[in-house]
């Protein structure tokens, strides 16, 4: 599962990758999105992952699969900044968002493993730190989805790719997406609560995943998960702050993403981003 040496930028970007897949994995197979044949099996430590695959007899499986690999394409070029999953009872209503933020570094490498408390550790990572912390994400996501209440029955799946605008060509679509054409807000019915699952920094990449859900759908949930003490609403230029703004955000009532990247709010230009086709999952098991 993971690079036996993390030494380079590239095999940087292969660990960031696979933690990538194994987490869109898991939250593919945890909220039962798609036939067991659509996953192959792997260990991590006593953890029991699947994983997606090409299984030809499922569309919806393949497709995902796709939209990965046009996120890894972003990756190597170190355009994305942010991978979003978006889990959609109507066209506008949310019931889930899966948030994972990208950072490229050539700096002195940070640990970062959100516990109780956001912990830093200044200096070079060691192989089995970076390892560490690999493992923690993948178990707190895990502990995630099975503390989720059930999905509705009719659920529609869509991805959205933000890039950093200062180093992305305009004309820029990575393979399996297309320039955003979101027609409004999407929205929760419900009250949201923002749930912090975890980082991984190497000295080449950063990437942090959080999960956005109703607070009535959440089980047991750890309570250090859980961001309290923030704005209640944050729209798509709030997707763009500072580390430490991010920190502070508790819940999201609406997300605006409905702008295209020839918009200019002030001096600033708004962020580009690419969508694919939604995916209506049939069938759930």
């Amino acid at each position: 599962l993971f690079p036996n040496k993390i030494a380079t930028e590239q095999q940087s970007v292969v660990l960031v990758k696979r933690l990538l897949a194994i987490s869109v994995s898991c939250i593919t197979y945890m909220r039962g999105l798609f036939p067991e044949s659509s996953y192959g099996t792997r260990y991590l430590d006593d953890l029991c992952l699947k994983i997606l695959r090409e299984d030809k007899s499922c569309l919806g499986s393949l497709q995902i699969v796709k939209w990965i690999q046009g996120c890894f394409d972003a990756l190597e070029k170190q355009y994305v900044s942010f991978f979003h999953i978006f889990l959609m009872e109507f066209p506008s209503q949310m019931t889930e968002l899966y948030q994972f933020k990208f950072k490229y570094k050539k700096e002195v490498p940070q640990m970062d493993i959100i516990s109780n408390q956001m912990n830093f550790v200044n200096g070079a990572c060691s192989e089995e730190d970076i390892k560490q912390a690999s493992r923690l994400l993948i178990r707190k996501l895990y502990l995630l989805m099975q503390n989720l209440g059930p999905l509705p029955n009719d659920i529609t799946l869509t991805m959205k790719l933000l890039y950093y605008n200062d180093v992305t060509p305009n004309d820029y679509q990575p393979p399996g997406f297309k320039e955003d054409g979101s027609p409004g807000d999407l929205f929760f019915d419900g009250e949201p609560v923002n749930l912090r699952v975890g980082s991984v920094s190497t000295g080449f990449h950063l990437m942090k995943v959080r999960v956005t859900t109703e607070k009535k759908r959440m089980g047991t949930v750890e309570s250090n998960l859980i961001q309290k003490n923030g704005p209640t609403e944050i729209s798509h230029q709030g997707l763009d702050c500072d580390e430490e703004e991010e920190e502070g955000s508790t819940k999201i009532s609406c997300l605006n993403l409905a702008f295209s990247q020839e918009e200019v709010t002030g001096p600033k230009k708004k962020r580009k981003v690419s969508e694919p086709e939604k995916l209506l999952l049939e069938g759930r098991k």
